[in-house]
């Protein structure tokens, strides 16, 4: 291994280290609040077909050039776009790369935060009171409990961050990802076996032309982004923490089957319930973000041991939470760590302050800060539009051009080779990142941009 040129430089203890880590990376709020929801509005089997075909395409070849130009250049974004040459533009792939992640996480310990207080709740045996009308609506305008939540997750984030990366993070990965699987497999067999829940499995499964829009595709390709962590410097990150005898392209094949295994394991879980609820309501399925805050919890109080359920389903929610905003608060410390030369401790220190200033904003904004809006969206919604719909695209564009126009595909090639691996789908990889991969994002990019300003409906 060449950990002698960067003494300093942190690194997983091995592939199970990395794989997991990336995994928690991967699957989290994503998967599990963000994936049933659309495929339950946007057609269930056809929405699901097309993000696994995406997934193991255009996914499979952003986790590869992330990962291998983490590991070429041992930094995060910022240094490793830099790396090669002093181009404006370089420097700015970088720094978007650098800069979603720091945006992502205080919405993002926002809804953390909502998970603890549901998770507390049921553990006292409120279940009923959390599936009473109105109940979610008056505690994320209440402002003061809301902003207490939050504060929680994101201090209980930041001390896991402050451990390091083998005992922090790899060690929190390790324990929770086995446990979050073991989980989503229990209450996914409750919840099928449900009645009138098999109408759900069928729409969930079996792909429905009828069903199918454009905006399908649009949608399948943003959640890619979001529940495979591409384009948001985590995976640039971890990869400049991989050990070179680990190979990139066997880890990258596990992190997509374990992420794409989950959140069908979440849309299992989420979607036959709901059917065997609503009897296969449209307007439930189309609930949105509200669908696990205000109807998996009338679902769970409709059915038997729904307290347990409850606690068993916040729990594997919150630890999918967690394990995704340590990768996006790590990626953030390890710009600062590398870009302006701060201790681990002080760098953390600064993203905390970033993240209780942004964060209060999203965590108020149902309540108190309910007046101030952007484009009509509240301060979360906002955070979510711009580094989902706007930020991601152009970093991975960057990305497909700084490997295709500037690297060259050889070189990703000759990294993810070393020591006799395996470049099985090189073919693939090859053809997405030069021509696919940018078309796609630029797609997603005006599509979602389009949609935000209402010159199109989706």
């Amino acid at each position: 291994m060449d950990t002698h040129d960067h003494p300093k430089r942190s690194a997983f203890s091995g592939k199970i280290g990395f794989v997991l880590a990336a995994a928690g990376a991967s699957v989290g709020l994503g998967n599990i609040w963000r994936f049933p929801y659309l495929a339950a509005k946007y057609g269930g089997g056809i929405f699901l077909l097309i993000y696994i075909l995406l997934a193991f395409t255009f996914g499979y070849t952003m986790i590869m050039a992330e990962t291998a130009l983490g590991r070429m250049t041992r930094k995060s974004p910022v240094g490793a776009f830099r790396a090669y040459g002093g181009r404006k533009w370089l420097a700015f792939g970088g720094w978007i790369n650098a800069v979603i992640p720091i945006l992502i996480v205080p919405y993002y310990s926002v809804i953390g935060g909502w998970v603890i207080r549901y998770l507390i709740e049921y553990l006292l045996g409120h279940g009923s009171d959390l599936a009473a009308d109105g109940y979610f609506n008056s505690f994320i305008s209440s402002g003061l409990s809301a902003e207490l939540s939050f504060a929680v997750f994101a201090v209980f984030t930041l001390s896991i961050i402050f451990a390091g990366v083998q005992n922090g993070v790899e060690r929190v990965s390790k324990l929770m990802m086995p446990v979050l699987a073991v989980l989503s497999v229990i209450i996914a067999v409750y919840s099928v076996t449900r009645p009138g829940a098999l109408a759900g499995v069928k729409y969930f499964l079996i792909p429905n032309l009828e069903h199918f829009s454009w905006m399908t595709v649009v949608t399948a390709m943003g959640q890619m982004f979001y529940s495979l962590s591409i384009a948001m410097g985590i995976l640039i990150t971890f990869g400049s923490y991989m050990k070179k005898d680990v190979s990139i392209e066997g880890s990258t094949e596990n992190v997509e089957i374990f992420d794409t295994a989950i959140a069908i394991m979440a849309g299992l879980m989420i979607i036959p319930a709901v059917f065997s609820f609503s009897g296969g309501d449209p307007e439930t399925l189309q609930a949105g973000p509200a669908l696990m805050f205000i109807t998996i919890p009338k679902v769970f109080d409709s059915m038997g041991m729904g307290t347990l359920v409850g606690i068993l389903f916040f729990l594997l929610v919150l630890f999918a939470a967690v394990t995704s905003s340590i990768a996006l608060t790590e990626s953030a410390v390890s710009t600062f760590e590398d870009e302006l030369g701060w201790t681990r401790e002080k760098a953390t220190l600064l993203i905390g302050g970033i993240m209780l200033a942004l964060g209060s904003l999203s965590a108020l904004g149902y309540g108190p800060l309910s007046g101030f809006t952007v484009f009509g969206m509240q301060f979360l919604d906002l955070f979510d539009f711009l580094t989902n719909s706007v930020m991601m695209p152009i970093a991975a564009i960057t990305t497909c051009l700084l490997v295709s126009r500037i690297l060259g595909v050889e070189s990703i090639e000759a990294e993810v080779t070393l020591n006799g691996q395996k470049f099985r789908r090189k073919p693939v990889f090859n053809f997405m990142i030069r021509w696919l991969c940018p078309i796609f994002a630029v797609i997603i990019l005006i599509s979602s941009v389009a949609n935000a300003l209402g010159l199109i409906a989706m």
